[in-house]
């Protein structure tokens, strides 16, 4: 007992963490997905988009095919290698865009109260009153040929609600903390109690928020661009790959299970991760 009182918040959350196989096994493929979105177009080149006029549908095991080719003679795995880029780069980029947004809006609210938090919270319910993906949708349809750039500000733009709801319920419980009532009595500003007092209290379930997040955001970019509103040919998105092997499910087979296979490990794996981080966090968790 005394020996887990000497112990830090910090150092039993990440013994709890690295304790818990899934999350080690989640933080695993997130790590080969980092390091493939970052270092893969390095290593590809313009592979993904070379066409092999000798190879159009080899089979996965072909000689320079390792995972076969699709129907213009493209080869897999330089496809999929890329795609893991796009994926990252959307659904990162979308997270810290409602992160930071999401943040912004649930400190205002929970921080002030009163008739802001409640204009707030309007504008909030607004927005998760609507599906996310459906809104995203609608958004993504003016665009006449979305490119990765605008899916990522529109998932952020949807995404935020959750993050908002999140930071303001913790901000509610903090603002009359004893920290909080002495930055008042020293003369500290609304923002800097909010950003430099209690902030950084919320940034555990902030991180395991926005892990979660990005799960949910490479699966919506997906989704999107299986409908043909997302990254366009020949970009090798994962769902654009799908929608483009559709067509050759029986003589191709292996066009839809590489991608959609690299779509399930990812989001098991950020979601396993996630799970992991939460409950690594939770102070009622037992070490």
């Amino acid at each position: 007992m005394s020996e887990n009182r000497s112990r830090s918040p910090s150092a039993m959350a990440v013994r709890r963490l690295l304790g818990n196989p899934a999350a080690m096994a989640g933080l695993g493929i997130t790590a080969v997905l980092v390091g493939t979105g970052l270092l893969g177009p390095l290593v590809v080149g313009d592979a993904y988009k070379t066409v092999d006029v000798a190879a159009f549908h080899a089979p996965p095991g072909s000689p320079g095919h390792i995972l076969g080719t699709d129907e213009q003679g493209r080869d897999v795995l330089a496809r999929i290698v890329y795609g893991a880029s796009i994926s990252l780069k959307i659904g990162v980029g979308a997270t810290a865009l409602a992160v930071v947004f999401g943040t912004l809006v649930g400190a205002v609210s929970g921080f002030y109260g009163r008739w802001i938090d409640s204009l707030l919270q309007r504008i909030t319910d607004t927005f998760m009153a609507f599906p996310t993906l459906l809104l995203a949708i609608s958004i993504t349809a003016v665009f006449e040929k979305p490119s990765a750039t605008i899916l990522f500000v529109v998932l952020g733009i949807v995404s935020w609600p959750p993050v908002a709801r999140v930071v303001r319920g913790q901000f509610l419980s903090l603002r009359e903390n004893d920290y909080t009532v002495a930055a008042r009595s020293l003369g500290a500003g609304g923002f800097r109690i909010m950003f430099v007092h209690l902030l950084p209290n919320c940034i555990g379930p902030i991180v395991v928020l926005g892990t979660l997040e990005v799960a949910t955001n490479i699966l919506a970019e997906a989704g999107m661009s299986f409908l043909g509103i997302g990254i366009q040919a020949p970009e090798p998105s994962w769902g654009r790959m799908l929608l483009d092997a559709q067509k050759y499910m029986t003589e191709s087979p292996w066009l839809m299970v590489y991608p959609g296979a690299a779509i399930v490990l990812t989001v098991l794996g950020l979601n396993f991760f996630g799970d992991g981080l939460r409950d690594a966090f939770d102070p009622k968790m037992k070490v």
